[in-house]
């Protein structure tokens, strides 16, 4: 399969998708927002900060081989972008990390985030062949661990002063998957992720 190019990936609550041109503005209102970015592994960016990432982003479809993937995320029945999920794959083994799960306040999805995370764990399992997929939140923000265990990730360590942003060290608590236990408990519709095959996606 073409590591270059995602597929869309539909859930029964939300979709996937490479990003667009038109995007533009739904990203920098994401970066450049003083709340929305409290958490991430980032410092707030100015505008042109945040046209230069999304420069980047547009460009990781035509990287030979492909490491990193930030995707839209969209309602079911929309295809404006309301949120932001990635998954960065690691140079050894076959491991990748869910990174930058991100979605606006008014987005119509909220309370599905962990369905974006499934979504690329399947599509990571399936087509992209890893065996491991992990994810880590800010350790003070306490309520992304519901939504890592409904992603299917189990909780594994705390990693000391991870990364440094807005004046301060911050430390990360880590979860991880290993697709001979996720694949298991797989909806129908991440298992149509899993063996690419096109079927109704109706729920599990």
């Amino acid at each position: 399969m073409n590591r270059n190019r995602l597929p869309d990936l539909h859930g029964h609550h939300l979709w996937l998708r490479e990003l667009r041109p038109t995007d533009l503005a739904p990203f920098e209102r994401i970066h450049t927002h003083r709340v929305l970015t409290r958490y991430l592994g980032i410092d707030r960016m100015d505008v042109r900060q945040a046209q230069d990432a999304f420069a980047r982003c547009l460009a990781q479809p035509f990287h030979h081989p492909r490491h990193k993937y930030t995707l839209a995320v969209c309602a079911l029945d929309d295809d404006t972008m309301v949120g932001t999920m990635g998954l960065l794959l690691e140079e050894y083994g076959r491991n990748a990390m869910l990174t930058s799960l991100v979605l606006l306040p008014d987005a119509p999805v909220r309370g599905h985030g962990h369905e974006a995370g499934r979504l690329l764990m399947a599509h990571g399992f399936g087509p992209l062949g890893l065996h491991r997929i992990w994810a880590g939140h800010r350790a003070d923000h306490t309520r992304m661990r519901e939504i890592m265990i409904a992603a299917g990730l189990r909780p594994e360590a705390t990693l000391r002063q991870l990364f440094h942003t807005q004046g301060t060290w911050h430390d990360v608590t880590t979860y991880a998957a290993l697709a001979p236990e996720w694949i298991p408990q797989a909806t129908r519709a991440e298992r149509t992720i899993l063996t690419n095959t096109p079927t109704s996606l109706t729920p599990a």
